[in-house]
């Protein structure tokens, strides 16, 4: 088979890594697996495998036919049979298949808040999909959803996966080591920043020397602001850090005793199974697909993203019992390498691909 995921961007982010993770994985498995960004490229794009062939648009404007042009160009030359095009990818490859109707167009809707949207809110979406061949959803609730509102037929679930990449390790952080806690979130709505912030800062750990790291994308806009004055409001500059993208995430994971993740939706986020992976107890909001990978008191603690005192209580506890850390990180553990391995993942694409031909 000769496939190619489709992405907007390679900064990073959720369905950004998906869109290099099955690249990559897919590169040791068919006869063809290639790359393209359309609108911006960033620092996931050093992580692409060699063996990926890679191509960036350039797209300047939402209907860009010099764009659709160059993707064509791409596909026949390299004799694309699917095109899998990753969250808002879908409109530029619903124009390439207008011009190209032979092609597999492959949706993968990686929004978990879609579930609680109305039908409306997704009139270009709706349109869009009786081009779409088939869709892949990030979770159960968005399945569910896609099926009931859009216009394909065949539409199925499919988990995240992840993969330790082969990074160059820069990042240092600051604090003690063995009391730091991360938060792998970009700054930006639903992650809920300032009421992790809040319960940090409230929980007093940071007296017993703990220190909390926030790794994700600035885009130096309202959000990111605010976040930036509540540190220098609390005098919190010496306990918690910014640090923006940074590309050697398991290398910071390394570093980390703790991980958290308060968004107010998820839908199944990859960042959780990079906790997995490193080893790494967690504490984690209640919502989206999070309770499948999370159970609480076994291999972290959930908690609901707006309630300030019990993240407070949450990270109390995990902070005061290293017994628990060790116990909550050794289940996930176990967990995501049973549950969401690359080869389990990458088997179940490969026949979601052939049952369209």
């Amino acid at each position: 088979m000769r496939i190619l995921q489709l992405i907007d961007s390679l900064e990073p982010g959720g369905a950004e890594r998906m869109a290099v993770n099955y690249a990559n994985s897919l590169a040791l498995k068919i006869e063809f697996s290639g790359l393209v960004a359309t609108r911006k490229e960033g620092s996931l794009k050093n992580q692409i495998a060699i063996n990926v062939s890679y191509q960036f648009l350039d797209r300047k404007k939402t209907v860009d036919f010099k764009a659709v042009f160059r993707l064509r160009t791409f596909i026949k030359q390299h004799k694309v049979q699917v095109l899998h095009a990753h969250s808002t990818s879908f409109f530029l490859a619903c124009l390439l298949k207008l011009t190209l109707p032979q092609i597999k167009l492959v949706w993968h809707d990686h929004f978990g808040n879609r579930a609680k949207q109305k039908k409306i809110e997704n009139k270009i979406l709706l349109i869009c999909s009786y081009l779409f061949t088939s869709i892949i959803a990030v979770n159960e609730d968005v399945q569910l959803w896609d099926k009931n509102n859009l216009g394909t037929r065949k539409v199925d679930y499919l988990p995240n996966f992840t993969v330790p990449s082969s990074e160059i390790s820069v990042t240092v952080l600051n604090g003690n080591e063995g009391k730091r806690i991360v938060c792998l979130s970009n700054l930006h709505h639903p992650k809920n920043h300032l009421m992790l912030l809040a319960a940090f800062v409230e929980s007093k750990m940071w007296e017993a020397g703990w220190t909390l790291h926030l790794i994700g994308k600035d885009n130096n806009d309202e959000y990111s602001e605010r976040v930036k004055k509540y540190i220098v409001d609390k005098n919190a500059e010496f306990f918690i850090f910014t640090y923006g993208s940074c590309s050697d995430v398991y290398h910071v994971l390394r570093q980390s005793s703790v991980a958290v993740l308060a968004s107010v939706y998820e839908g199944f986020p990859v960042t959780l199974l990079e906790y997995g992976l490193s080893k790494l107890p967690v504490l984690c909001s209640n919502v989206g697909y999070c309770n499948q990978i999370i159970e609480n008191g076994k291999s972290g603690f959930l908690f609901d993203p707006l309630n300030l005192e019990e993240i407070k209580v949450c990270l109390i506890e995990i902070c005061n019992n290293s017994s628990l850390r060790s116990n909550f990180a050794e289940n996930l553990y176990q967990f995501v390498k049973s549950n969401y391995s690359e080869e389990i993942i990458v088997e179940e694409i490969i026949k979601h691909y052939k049952s369209m031909f």
